[in-house]
């Protein structure tokens, strides 16, 4: 079942970090070809991981979707603007950057050919023409030197291997006063699906999945260490600002404990175990998600660090 309703913002709060300078700028070219690094990471996302998430792209745009109008408003997106989309996935946020880029374009990129499919074919019939995608590692694909005004992602950044080197390469596909604006994973304990997750940790192998550290979903956690790493990739202005949002998964908390451990993280940690410690791991699961139902949907809050910097002119 999917479940298609927005996630609404929590707050916009907690600012920690430093200022620089701040502007915005112009131009564009698309990036090109098809490469990706042979990681982990590649084949997760071109594996069951990106499957998973290209079938069910409108219950994770439900999911995360509450992220989506301080990440906009943050990138300062120009109606003539270049704009790349890092770890872009289904496309959500390349097709709202378009749509503000309305005389300008929005490029996707990301590792996962399945999420690619799917945000052609979304882009293609809301009938959205300045969009494109490529498939490739934000690490290593050959961007072109200067071209955007802006760069942008929703939780696309947390798995490189080596995030110094794919700062650095996104900076230098940014014109000078070009802007980044990065949703990241923040605090562990923030998110509220991990903690009911975690809490099964005497019925699934939970063990240290949550930890701050990287490659992973929590690998830019420390705003201390994630805005160091733009300010090595020669930004200024760096900020870090926590927000924090609500997003739906599912209609009813047995349909929320479905989807959650039919992820990637769920799957693999019911894999671990036998049939009946995963059946009582989904019903204690459901559960605690009753305690989040309501007006036909269970919403869950997420907190995040939202980056920002621009490119020194």
């Amino acid at each position: 079942m999917h479940t298609d309703s927005t996630a609404d913002t929590d707050s916009t709060a907690d600012t920690d970090s430093t200022a620089d300078t701040d502007s915005t700028a112009g131009t564009d070219s698309t990036a090109g070809t098809d490469s990706t690094a042979g990681t982990a990471q590649a084949e997760a996302w071109n594996g069951y991981e990106g499957a998973h998430w290209a079938a069910h792209h409108d219950r994770w745009n439900a999911v995360n979707g509450g992220f989506d109008r301080p990440l906009l408003t943050a990138a300062a997106i120009k109606p003539d603007g270049r704009v790349l989309d890092i770890g872009c996935g289904a496309g959500a946020t390349t097709r709202l950057a378009a749509r503000a880029a309305h005389r300008g374009h929005a490029h996707g990129l990301d590792l996962s050919g399945p999420m690619l499919d799917r945000a052609r074919t979304v882009a293609a019939r809301e009938g959205i023409a300045n969009v494109s995608f490529t498939h490739g590692d934000a690490q290593t694909h050959p961007l072109p030197e200067a071209a955007y005004d802006a760069a942008i992602s929703r939780f696309g950044v947390m798995f490189f291997s080596d995030p110094a080197a794919a700062f650095a390469n996104i900076a230098s596909a940014l014109r000078p006063g070009g802007r980044v604006a990065f949703l990241c994973a923040a605090e562990p304990e923030g998110n509220e699906w991990l903690t009911a997750l975690t809490a099964l940790a005497d019925v699934l192998p939970v063990g240290s999945f949550g930890s701050p550290g990287g490659p992973g979903m929590f690998s830019l956690a420390d705003p201390a260490a994630a805005t160091g790493l733009l300010r090595t990739a020669g930004l200024r202005g760096v900020r870090a600002e926590h927000v924090s949002a609500r997003g739906t998964w599912g209609r009813t908390a047995r349909e929320a404990a479905d989807f959650l451990l039919g992820s990637g993280p769920g799957r693999h940690l019911l894999g671990a175990v036998g049939p009946d410690a995963g059946a009582r791991a989904r019903d204690r699961l459901t559960d605690t998600f009753r305690a989040y139902e309501a007006g036909g949907a269970v919403a869950l809050r997420s907190t995040a660090w939202l980056l920002t910097g621009t490119r020194a002119a």
